[in-house]
Parts: structure tokens; sequence; C-alpha cells
């Protein structure tokens, strides 16, 4: 039987991990992977521009996106920059009148306000046209983004670790990690006092992981000392907004299902300023009225999304090879939860789309691994009006007359796809290593949780129990939506428990026969004792 670290090593293995100095860096409490802010494309002029117009007297907008990369990334340079100057101010588009990014009305009102220059974050990469508006009306415009670039990029100062010709070592910084890499420069570069710096490693940490960038290179140092600074519980907003959702400690799994879905809620269900206001206050009357706005919005957002998947989720014949749907009354906010929830329902690419009016359809994609479906859209860019994203995720506005056409195609592209590699739709109980329940313990568990902060790029790792029996079973939840149970093999058992899909496995449960599952291992403390637990994924007959 092999001991934990024997476990965790041959983990790091086969993920191509074997460099003991790689591997102390990666288990480090003080990581040090982090590049220079300069070795980024334009870093230097665009600071440069920054410090010119603070001095010049001039006024600045931090103009950003309405999620929670957006949202962080403004409150960093905005938390930044105010020791510098006070001519400050910041912007986020409504999603539902302006849409993403940049838009020709919202510069124009900046203007109009006597905005100087305009600092992007975490968007503006495609930005065209708005900033030659910007330019025309007097403003100067500096870029920073993470997105991919489009053939043609804004012509001005660009600061985005994926334009062509960029060296800088980590090419999946999230929008606030940019940011935060002009904070430093900032910092540098005006001799500011290193808190400055220090001081929002909370806000980058929580960006980085709610925009589900690779937690692997830079972005893991980011997280682990974003960690060690949101659990210090310096910024009494985010203190509030943990103790409103009962979270004692922060983890990048919290962050992910916890404070990330609230800040989130309130663009997807109202004014993402919301989110800003909170993180950049330390008054308790105003700390406490943004929380309460951001849990209202959240409990919206919840009772409209189980709506809408219900009301698609009837659309749905469980045939299809990829689930491409028109649905009227989707509200727009929430229409990726929705189609994110049916991929994982139907372990199939989803395409939901609703009408706005005027023979206009909004609509969102979600993939499964092995297909991109950014790709995958773009074959058939002529239809779109707007259209962005990425390999697991997009979104896109059409004409509706081009719905069925395009949705023709796409299913016979994605016939082809299936046809070339099976594979992708197989469902097959996707694992890194067999273990037996004998060698499941709090130790084990203690290991693996070194490998944490958990997230894109650096998964929790999930384990193959074979010819398991189920020898007890409870089911929980109000509609007996989980269950926990005991699994045996060879007299040694190990505590079980799946969330949400207890009916769909309830047959297997109960079945009494041998079975594989995949999961993952954690220990909890429950009423004062640490035990251990597997996360059950997946449940196959064993025969």
């Amino acid at each position: 039987m092999r001991d934990p670290r024997q476990i965790v090593e041959a983990i790091l293995a086969g993920r191509g991990m074997t460099d003991a100095e790689e591997i102390a860096e990666y288990f480090s409490d003080s990581p040090r992977k982090t590049y220079d802010p300069f070795d980024l494309m334009n870093m230097r002029e665009g600071v440069d521009l920054i410090l010119d117009t603070v001095r010049e007297g001039g006024r600045i907008c931090i103009y950003g996106d309405y999620d929670a990369d957006g949202v962080t990334s403004i409150c960093i340079l905005h938390q930044g920059l105010s020791h510098i100057t006070d001519n400050l101010t910041w912007y986020i588009p409504s999603r539902f009148s302006e849409g993403y990014g940049v838009n020709m009305a919202a510069v124009e009102k900046l203007a109009s306000d006597g905005v100087d220059l305009i600092i992007t974050v975490d968007c503006g990469i495609t930005s065209v046209e708005e900033v030659e508006k910007a330019k025309e009306l007097g403003m100067k415009v500096l870029i920073t983004d993470h997105h991919k670039p489009g053939e043609a990029i804004p012509d001005c100062l660009v600061i985005d670790p994926k334009q062509d010709g960029e060296k800088y070592p980590n090419d999946n910084l999230a929008g606030c990690g940019v940011a935060f890499k002009i904070l430093q420069g900032i910092q540098r570069a005006a001799d500011l006092p290193k808190t400055v710096v220090n001081d929002a490693l909370d806000l980058v940490g929580m960006g980085t992981v709610g925009d589900i960038v690779s937690l692997t290179d830079e972005n893991r140092t980011i997280v682990k000392y974003g960690l060690r600074k949101l659990n210090e519980g310096l910024r009494p907003s985010i203190v509030a907004l943990s103790k409103a959702i009962s979270l004692d400690e922060i983890t990048s799994e919290n962050i992910s299902f916890g404070l990330v879905p609230h800040i989130n809620a309130a663009g997807r269900m109202g004014d993402a300023g919301d989110a800003v206001k909170l993180f950049l206050s330390e008054d308790p009357k105003v700390i406490d009225a943004q929380v309460d706005k951001l849990i209202a919005c959240n409990s919206e957002r919840r009772r409209v999304q189980d709506q809408a998947y219900e009301k698609a989720l009837s659309l749905v014949t469980g045939e299809e090879d990829i689930i491409f749907l028109k649905v009227d009354g989707v509200h727009e906010g929430i229409a990726g939860i929705a189609a994110g929830k049916l991929k994982e329902t139907f372990n199939r690419p989803v395409i939901l789309t609703t009408p706005t009016g005027e023979g206009i359809l909004k609509g969102t994609g979600r993939s499964i691994d092995g297909l991109d479906i950014h790709g995958l859209l773009q074959a058939h860019g002529d239809v779109f009006l707007k259209f962005g994203g990425h390999k697991k995720a997009c979104g896109f506005s059409m004409r509706e007359e081009d719905f069925e056409g395009l949705k023709t195609a796409v299913e016979e592209d994605v016939k082809a796809i299936y046809a070339r590699d099976p594979s992708i739709i197989e469902g097959r109980l996707e694992f890194e290593m067999d273990i037996l329940p004998s060698e499941i313990n709090i130790d084990l568990a203690d290991e693996l949780g070194k490998m944490e902060p958990f997230g894109e790029g650096n998964r929790a790792p999930v384990f193959l129990m074979k010819d398991v029996r189920i020898t007890y079973h409870r089911y929980m939840g109000g509609e007996s939506q989980h269950v926990r149970f005991t699994a045996v093999r060879d007299d040694a058992g190990v505590q079980c428990v799946l969330f949400r899909r207890a009916a769909e496995f309830a047959s297997l449960i109960e079945g009494g026969e041998p079975l594989d599952m995949t999961g993952t291992i954690r220990s909890q403390i429950w009423n004062g004792e640490k035990r251990v637990q597997f996360i059950v994924e997946e449940i196959r007959s064993g025969r």
C-alpha cells in the first residue's frame, strides 16, 4: 500500500512535474515565481502615460467589465492610483443597455465629463473604432486587457499579454492580473510604498480565481499570496460579504462558489457598480447596504436561473449532438449559467439564444472538453453582428432570420467532429490514479491539501475506486438530492458523499452490485472531529 507522499508525487509526475526545484516552488508557502512588470510590452510607456496625466492634473477614468475580473481590476487600479491623485473615476457599462466592452455612447459621456485618459481593464482589445472616437474627442486611451486581439488592434498604447510580439512569460494573466502588474509598475516608477501593491493582493487573488485562468506559474503565486491576504481579514467589505454567506475561511473553492457568484450577480441582475462601491468602501453603513444588494441580486439570479434552465430543458430531447436552442424570455444576465448547467447535465456543447426584439438574437455558448466552441462558431462568423470568447465559452448577437441556417450548419460540423473523435462524448470516467479505500485517510487528505489552491490548470486530483460495494446509504437535502454512503472493498471502507445527483445514480447506489466511481478526497471538521471524505463525481457499474 502506498503512503500519502508517494501518491502525491505520482500525481505530480503524471502532470509532468518531476524537477525538484519546480516541486519545491509548487509547495512553497512563499512562492517566488513572478515576473518584472516592465517585461510586458508597452508597460513602461503605459506607466509614464498614467504618471504624466497625474502630474498634469488630468482626469483619469478606469473603464472595466461587469464581471468579477472587471470589478476587481477597477478596484486594484482605483485603490492604487488614489495614493497619487484624487482626479479619478471609474465606469462599468450596463450589460443590458450597453453590452460588453467600450461603446461610443460611453466614450462621449466620459469626454463630456472632462476625462483626459481612459484606462480600460479586462476589455478594450477589440475597441478600434471607439478608441478613434475617444482620440477625436481629445482623450488619450491606454488599453489593458488579457483577451486575444482580433485582426486589428486599437491605435493606442496596448498592454495585453496575448498581443502579437509579446514575450512576457505568463500569457495567462487575468484582467485583474494585468491591472496588478500595472500597479506594480506605478509603485516602482513613482517610488510608492510596497504596501500599495501588497494591499491589492486580496483583490487580485479573488479576481484571478474568479476568471478561471490557469492557476499555474505566476498566477499560482498571485493566488497563494492573495488567499493569505484574504484570510487576514483586513478589508472590511470582504469580511462582511464572507460573513453574510457563512464563510469562515476563504479558499479558492469558496471564492469560486461563494464570493464570485455574488459579485457577478450584481452585473447579471442589476448594476456591477454596486460591487465596486462595496470593495472601495470602508464605511460600515455603505458596506452593509452594498452587501445586502449583492445578496439580493444573487437570490434573484438563482430564481431566474432555475426558471430559464427548466424552460430550456423542456426543449431538449437528449439525443442532440449539440444542444442549440432558441428560448424566449431568458434573462440575458443568466443565459450563460443556464447553458453551462445544460452542458453539465447532458455532456454536450450548448448554444442558447434568446430574442431581444427587432429581429435580433443574443446567444451564449458553453462547451465540453475537446470541442472548441469559439472555433466552431468562428467558422460561420459572417452571420454574427458581434462575436467573442474562447474555446469553452463564447457570446454573440445575430439576426433571427439566420438562426435555422446556422443551427443546421453547426450541427453538421459537430457530427463530423464526433465522427473523427468519438471519445469526446463517450462519457469516460476521467481520473488521474486508481486508489483503494484502505489508502484514503486524513494523512492523504492533508498531503493533497498542500497542492492547493485548486482551479483551472491545477485541478484537485481525481481518483478512481474500482469494484467497491455500498454498504450503507442515506439521502439528504430537502428533495433528497444528495446522498451519503460507505464504499467498501477488501474489508476497508471510506465515507462518500454525492452532491445534487442522487436521483441520477439511485439505481446503482441501491443495487448492491460492484461499482467504479471517481471523485476527490478532502477532509472536513464535523462536531470538532476531523474526518476524510470521498467526494463522488461519477459512478459506473463495475461489471
